[in-house]
């Protein structure tokens, strides 16, 4: 159930109550009884963050990543800027290394 946000013109009390969205929105307010209570635009208690959902998903169209069904690859400024790190190409050797410790030579 959403939270709203209301306050009194008359009196300037306010108050946050928790109602259904089916609920009549309040008018007599609790503080001083007239019936100046209104309900107020407030922002939303959550953000959307990360990759998530965009504008132009489950869009028709051919090709689109809604209809095949493969995500679209993401690209961060970081990796659309730099050059791929080069593999390293040191050779590996092909005689057995031992584990047994080396002759001492005093």
């Amino acid at each position: 159930m959403p939270i709203y946000a209301y306050r009194c013109d008359d009196c300037g009390f306010a108050k946050d109550v928790l109602q259904k969205i089916s609920d009549e929105p309040l008018t007599q307010c609790p503080s001083c009884g007239k019936a100046a209570f209104k309900k107020q635009i407030t922002a939303a208690g959550f953000q959307l963050k990360g990759s998530g959902w965009y504008v132009t998903d489950f869009r028709g169209g051919s090709g689109s990543a809604a209809t095949t069904g493969t995500p679209a690859p993401a690209v961060s400024a970081a990796d659309s800027t730099s050059a791929p790190a080069a593999a390293s190409t040191t050779p590996v050797s092909s005689t057995p290394v031992s584990s047994t410790p080396a002759a001492s030579t005093d």
